[in-house]
């Protein structure tokens, strides 16, 4: 049947062992080297992708408190804007209302020297009047 021949047993097993260690040298080695270099360069890029997610969140923050800071700015630029023409339309109003009250003043001081006139003519008109108006009472 089957025989075991002890040399035929040892030549396999020195083989065997020697596919072993050439392979470990030339093909398990170099894979677990390249599997550890490459774990560490993720653990190493994952530590910088950290580090740059926190100074992104820290320039994101000192951008919203720039916004936050131009917008506060805009809103005390738009309200002295607003102030200064609210100032100047007063101003602008209280001057035309001072211009106004001055035409109304010389139109009174005008309509009170008319109406002197007016009565000064009537009154020197007065006898005439009189004697038109008895003049016409003794036709009827």
């Amino acid at each position: 049947m089957l025989e075991l021949i002890p040399s035929l047993m040892l030549v396999v097993l020195l083989v065997f062992l020697g596919l072993l260690v050439y392979l470990n040298k030339s093909l398990y080695e170099p894979m677990v080297n390249f599997m550890d270099q490459r774990d560490r360069t993720i653990r190493k890029d994952l530590e910088e992708a950290t580090s740059l997610e926190d100074g992104a969140s820290d320039l994101e923050k000192e951008a919203a408190k720039l916004i936050n800071k131009a917008k506060q700015e805009a809103i005390a630029i738009r309200q002295a804007a607003l102030d200064e023409a609210n100032a100047k339309a007063n101003m602008v109003l209280q001057e035309k209302e001072a211009e106004l009250e001055k035409a109304y003043e010389e139109f009174k001081k005008r309509l009170e020297k008319e109406s002197q006139e007016v009565k000064a003519a009537l009154l020197s008109q007065m006898p005439l009047l009189k004697e038109s108006l008895k003049a016409k009472f003794s036709q009827l």
